[in-house]
Formats: C-alpha cells, structure tokens, sequence
C-alpha cells in the first residue's frame, strides 16, 4: 500500500510547468507517482516523455485520450484529432515513445494509506474521452461510475484540466487540474493523496521564463501563440465549464 501519492495531469508536453512541479519537496519525497494521461500533445513532446520515463518504477501511467490520437497519428491511422499541435507533436516522437504510449492502460487501481484500492483513469474509468465536471448531475456520476467495485470509494481523474474534489453519492471524486495547460488559473495544478488526506497544490513559476524556454526549445510552427494562451492560463474557468458542459449529457 503507498503512504503517499502524488497525481499529475494533462501535463501536454510542457516541459517547464513539468520541471516546476517535479522540484517539490513533496514529489520527491512521495511514494508514487501517477500520471493521469494527456501527457505528450504539446510543444515539447518528447523531452516530457523523457524526463518523466527517467521517473523509473516510481511513475504509474494512465492514457489519455490524446495519448491514443499521437499513437493513431504516428502509425498513420489517421482520425479525427481536432488539437492542431497534435499532428506536429506525433511527428517529433520516436519509435519507443510510441510503443509506449501504445501500451499504456485505461486505468489502473492502487491501495492508497487511509482510501484502500483507488482508482486512477483519465477521464472516467471506462472511457479516456469522456466528460464529467465538478458541477455534472448524481445521475451522470452514477452512470460513469457504475461498473467500479463496490470497495472502491475514490476515483482520480483529470481531462477537463480544472481541479477540483467532490462526493458523488458517497464516491470522493478528485481531479487535480492540469500541469500544462491549466483552465481558470494560472500555474502547475496536481495533488498528493496519503493518510486518508488530498492536498490540491499548485506550483507557480514565471510564466514570461516558461514562455522564452518553450519558444527556444520547439519547432511547432505555431509555438509562441500556443505558449501565450496556454503557459499565461487564457481560458477561464467560466468558459471551460460552459464549453464542456453539453458533453455531459445534460440538457
């Protein structure tokens, strides 16, 4: 069973938001890392995927939904991918990130110190694209959550990159928001779970050295306007929810 883990989200291939948040005492001292998907599609695909395999047996990894799209795209299986990094991100990667992207699983379950088995997906356990919100009715919960275990109380997931915790009819449901491309406020957001406690954190840093870093580092055509909306957080909150909202199912 870990004594401590800590969850890391929808980092997209930001390599300095990254380097931030590995820098906390309580990364390096945590037991476990897992990696909530959505790991790669940004401007720096393949030094992310580097640094966090570096991680060794301590990172856990969950696909995410653009995890699967950078597999389809680099074996030429084409798709529907509506993120235009994507495409560009796919073509920067090698053989082996590939391959292990390619097997990297939907979810996975761990005993974690004060919760027992915890699940740990991208966006809901049956499905890496799925949308639930903070504010998603019980009904849309329940249907999402339905195939889990009866022993299992908690679920971590991310996709919608806005942190948040909640009850769904008596399942804690976390979601530490998004390392890379954060909706709503600026900064690296994660978690750390342990001792029957969730700790949401953010870790800051200076988004103008960020910004200079990533545009020194990638060739993604598009680099220095992707950097300013993602690395500077243009996208409130507000606007997030109101844009994935229809995707839940509700009215």
């Amino acid at each position: 069973m870990a004594r401590s883990v800590a969850v890391l989200s929808d980092i997209h291939g930001v390599l300095p938001a990254l380097d931030a948040v590995l820098a906390e005492p309580a990364i390096r001292s945590a037991e476990r890392i897992v990696l909530t998907g959505d790991i790669a599609a940004g401007p720096q695909p393949a030094e992310v995927l580097d640094r966090l395999l570096g991680l060794g047996d301590r990172a856990v990894w969950v696909r995410g939904n653009a995890d699967r799209e950078l597999v389809q795209l680099a074996r030429g299986e084409g798709g529907d991918v509506p993120d235009p990094i994507a495409p560009w991100a796919a073509s920067q990667l090698g053989a082996s990130h590939v391959d292990w992207l390619a097997g990297l699983p939907l979810a996975v379950t761990l005993p974690v110190d004060g919760f027992g088995p915890v699940v740990f997906c991208h966006a809901t356990p049956r499905d890496d694209a799925e949308v639930v919100l903070v504010n998603s009715r019980l009904e849309r919960w329940a249907d999402v959550l339905a195939d889990l275990p009866d022993e299992v109380r908690t679920v971590v997931c991310g996709h919608t990159h806005m942190p948040f915790t909640r009850l769904a009819d008596t399942r804690l449901v976390i979601n530490p928001g998004s390392v890379g491309m954060p909706y709503g406020r600026r900064g690296a957001h994660w978690a750390i779970l342990g001792a029957g406690t969730v700790e949401m954190r953010r870790t800051d840093f200076d988004p103008e050295a960020a910004r200079a870093r990533i545009l020194a580092a990638s060739s993604y055509p598009d680099v220095a306007e992707w950097a300013d909306y993602f690395v500077f957080a243009r996208a409130s909150d507000a606007a997030a929810l109101a844009a994935f909202g229809p995707r839940d199912g509700r009215a």
